[in-house]
């Protein structure tokens, strides 16, 4: 009797494997390595919104800057949630999935034709798209 006088009561008296009880999960390689891909590309983004916003006439480099931020807002949210198994990512994962399936989109339809355009479907094909389909696979699925 004296010792529960000196432990918390627990809701659940049953003992858990692994630390469960203490809310350690164990976080499989590929959900560690989704979660890093999404942290970095969150990161990468920070200096090309410093490029953007020094590049480009001022009305445009307010809605790109505002749109990558939000974009790299919601990816480091993300993969900060979902490194630390918080079921809390699927949110910003989600939102990250729209935001850089509509940068894709508007790129592609603002890009002036020949080389920008060329760079804008390069960018849509190899970062922004996989991306998007990345974002969408973790925000389907709990960590």
């Amino acid at each position: 009797m004296t010792l529960v006088a000196f432990n918390s009561p627990s809701i659940d008296s049953g003992c858990a494997p692994d630390g469960a009880a203490l809310g350690v999960v164990r976080l499989s390689r590929a959900h560690r390595r989704q979660g890093r891909v999404l942290v970095g590309a969150g990161l990468a983004l920070l200096p090309w919104l410093g490029y953007l916003a020094g590049t480009l006439p001022p009305a445009e480099a307010a809605a790109w800057v505002t749109l990558d931020a939000l974009e790299a807002v919601a990816l480091l949210a993300a993969g900060g949630r979902l490194l630390h198994a918080d079921a809390r990512h699927r949110a910003p994962a989600a939102a990250a999935a729209v935001l850089l399936l509509a940068d894709a989109c508007v790129d592609l339809v603002t890009a002036a034709p020949g080389r920008e355009l060329a760079i804008a479907a390069v960018m849509a094909v190899v970062a922004e798209l996989p991306l998007a389909a990345l974002c969408a696979v973790v925000a389907g699925r709990r960590p």
